[in-house]
């Protein structure tokens, strides 16, 4: 059975992941409500994928 993934996917994926847990965190310990944390965690993992697709080859 192949990989459902390619290991560039699941690199850039999991650094996107990583990217909006970070940036989620820290807006949500910087005092903001939740729903703004998880939002600015969202557009942080969103926009890091094409960049991270573009610089992780």
């Amino acid at each position: 059975m192949p990989p459902f993934l390619t290991v560039h996917t699941t690199v850039v994926l999991l650094a996107a992941l990583f990217i909006g847990c970070v940036g989620g965190g820290l807006t949500f310990l910087s005092g903001s409500p939740l729903a703004g944390a998880v939002l600015a965690g969202l557009t942080g993992a969103g926009a890091s994928v094409p960049v991270l697709r573009s610089l992780i080859r």
